[in-house]
């Protein structure tokens, strides 16, 4: 779950992370006010929206003026801001934060993510700080600093030379990092973040070391241990049909194509999306329905997946093991008649009670076609997409 800088910085600050003051505004009148009890001379008004790029967009600006706050309020509440990460519709801006200026000397790099390969928390650091870090791996990988970090001995003093090193801070600022560092794994850790990215980490020309941006996701698995991380939420930051999911605790991802998926493991689904690019399409979704799921689950899903204007045929795909292929008919027979069929449907049923499952869709006298197999079922998807 992913959460507004403003958050982040609000959960950093309770583990005495240095961050620059700042509020919250939900309208114009809240802006202005932000600014005033601030006060100047400079303030940043940055859009709050779950995507990066904003500067590049136009969605924080630099004010000198309580006048120019609300100029820019005004400008930006409301508006859709497009950014290299929200695609061409954009998202919408419906919170702002204003922020107090900062003199910048200096901009760093530094974040803390978990490391599948060596499963550990890693430091990524870079003197290459407010550019895109994949830009930077791509041009120049050497200035890039990666440390996993035992989780039994947690942040060490050698950690912190090496971070100081590579990112050329001595003397003062070398002391400031190492309480820095600690101060955001404990954050990371004890919050279970899944990601928490510090870009820019800035020196301001006071000498002080301060994250002057923070991006925090956290892990979905843990949320039952943190309830006022969840009360932080913003569901008009996430697609609808993603939310829906949600609710039934089914894997979906909306993506842009225009062949709906109904799959029973991630790596099954995987291979589906690939097989349908193929084929010369694009998948509309990403939807694992899991080795355990009901009836309901799977009829939930397929209504999901009809909701999305942009599906134009659908392909469901299903490897029965735990999961059973006649509660997948079931699920997918109930949701066609409780929502109809408008689009070109192909059924690939294989494993536990597949003959069942085969017998309970041939008697719905549904127009459904079935496949035999995944190669079958892609051809068939797309030929009939394509006909359509």
């Amino acid at each position: 779950m992913n959460i507004h800088e403003y958050q982040a910085k609000a959960v950093l600050a309770k583990f005495g992370v240095p961050v620059p003051r700042g509020f919250p505004a939900f309208n114009v009148g809240e802006a202005r006010k932000a600014a005033q009890d601030l006060g100047g001379p400079v303030w940043v008004v940055k859009a709050q929206i779950h995507a990066g790029g904003r500067g590049k967009a136009g969605g924080v600006k630099v004010v000198k003026s309580i006048d120019d706050v609300e100029k820019e309020a005004t400008r930006l509440l409301g508006g859709t801001l497009v950014t290299h990460q929200t695609g061409p519709k954009g998202k919408q801006v419906n919170r702002l934060y204003i922020e107090e200026g900062s003199a910048i000397a200096k901009e760093f790099y530094l974040s803390m993510l978990v490391d599948r390969g060596s499963s550990r928390v890693a430091i990524v650091a870079s003197t290459e700080g407010g550019m895109d870090i994949e830009k930077v791996a791509h041009d120049t990988p050497e200035k890039i600093l990666t440390i996993a970090i035992d989780p039994v001995e947690g942040v060490m003093p050698h950690h912190v030379r090496r971070l100081a090193k590579a990112l050329q801070l001595e003397g003062d600022l070398a002391k400031q990092l190492g309480p820095l560092v600690i101060k955001l794994y404990a954050a990371f850790t004890a919050q279970d973040m899944s990601l928490l990215e510090i870009n820019p980490l800035v020196i301001t020309k006071d000498g002080k070391l301060i994250c002057l941006d923070a991006k925090v996701g956290f892990d979905d698995n843990a949320m039952f241990r943190h309830a006022d991380n969840a009360a932080l939420r913003d569901e008009t930051e996430e697609d609808e049909k993603e939310i829906e999911a949600s609710k039934f605790d089914l894997n979906y991802i909306a993506l842009d194509g225009e062949i709906g998926c109904m799959v029973n493991g991630a790596g099954l689904a995987m291979a589906t999306m690939d097989i349908i690019k193929l084929y010369g399409m694009s998948p509309a979704n990403f939807l694992d329905v899991g080795g355990s799921a009901t009836t309901d689950r799977v009829t939930a899903a397929f209504k999901i997946i009809t909701s999305d204007p942009n599906v134009k045929g659908i392909l469901v795909n299903i490897f029965g093991g735990i999961m059973k292929c006649d509660v997948i008919a079931e699920g997918v027979v109930t949701a066609v008649k409780e929502v109809g069929l408008r689009v070109p449907l192909v059924v690939r049923l294989e494993g536990t009670n597949v003959e069942k499952g085969k017998e309970i869709i041939a008697k719905s006298n549904l127009n459904v076609t079935s496949a035999d197999d995944l190669d079958d079922a892609a051809q068939k998807i797309v030929k009939a997409v394509k006909g359509a």
